[in-house]
């Protein structure tokens, strides 16, 4: 637990440096997480976009929220303050905490959690404005394994336990002014990322959402269970863009 009282901008409790690092964001409004960041965040964040830092939105036929290559997401990362031997601390809303948690593991940095309940769960005093963020040196060291694209998913699919992270409603396949082609992955189980997660059936567990970002919560809480999980980064954005099978009910 980080007393709230010694928190400043790259804090070091201990022989631990910490830094903060605000992910907040709104599906459907850029420049929504900036904002609620500049109107008052935890003292010395530092923020990160989801759709700018988190994402390459230049990245065509990958989903809404393609992965940054790990250039893109060191130059993000170092920005933010983040090196090795800082511990990262994410905080942020629709997911966009546990995308960063997944990117820095997915790009070695194991050194990072996420504050669960977000900012509101944080209960001391916010900053306004801006940061002076010291800028850091991030040296990726990218993982292999942790990912499954669209057409390996499709041929493999006996495999896995698929898990479906967007509400009720988008998983059964209802008309919905997100999804392009509203359905599902066929066989997926539905786990929305904004509720509990229930009880899943043993084996190797492969999580999609729309955009690849709000199934990080689910790799998260899977984590937090001792449980590791594949992420589809495409997601239902790019499966639906793609000749292959859709279920819905």
């Amino acid at each position: 637990m980080i007393p709230q009282s010694e928190v400043c901008a790259k804090h070091t409790i201990g022989h631990v440096r910490y830094q903060f690092v605000d992910c907040r964001h709104e599906l459907g409004e850029p420049g929504r997480g900036r904002a609620l960041y500049l109107a008052g965040h935890i003292p010395g964040a530092s923020f990160l976009d989801v759709d700018e830092d988190l994402s390459d939105l230049s990245v065509e036929g990958q989903g809404r929220h393609p992965l940054p290559s790990a250039k893109h997401f060191a130059e993000a990362a170092g920005r933010a303050g983040i090196e090795q031997g800082v511990h990262v601390v994410a905080y942020g809303s629709t997911g966009g905490a546990e995308r960063l948690w997944w990117l820095l593991r997915h790009f070695g940095h194991d050194a990072c959690a996420v504050l669960i309940g977000g900012i509101e769960a944080w209960g001391g005093a916010l900053r306004a404005g801006e940061e002076e963020i010291e800028p850091a040196v991030f040296a990726p060291a990218e993982r292999s394994g942790d990912t499954i694209d669209g057409p390996e998913l499709a041929s493999r699919l006996e495999d896995f336990v698929v898990v479906d992270a967007r509400i009720p409603s988008r998983w059964r396949g209802e008309e919905n002014p997100i999804d392009k082609v509203p359905g599902r992955i066929p066989g997926a189980l539905n786990a929305p990322w904004n509720e509990s997660l229930r009880d899943l059936p043993d084996g190797e567990v492969v999580a999609y959402c729309g955009s690849g970002v709000t199934a990080s919560v689910t790799v998260h809480r899977l984590w937090l269970a001792g449980r590791e999980a594949t992420l589809y980064p495409g997601s239902w954005s790019q499966w639906e863009t793609l000749d292959l099978p859709i279920e819905r009910d």
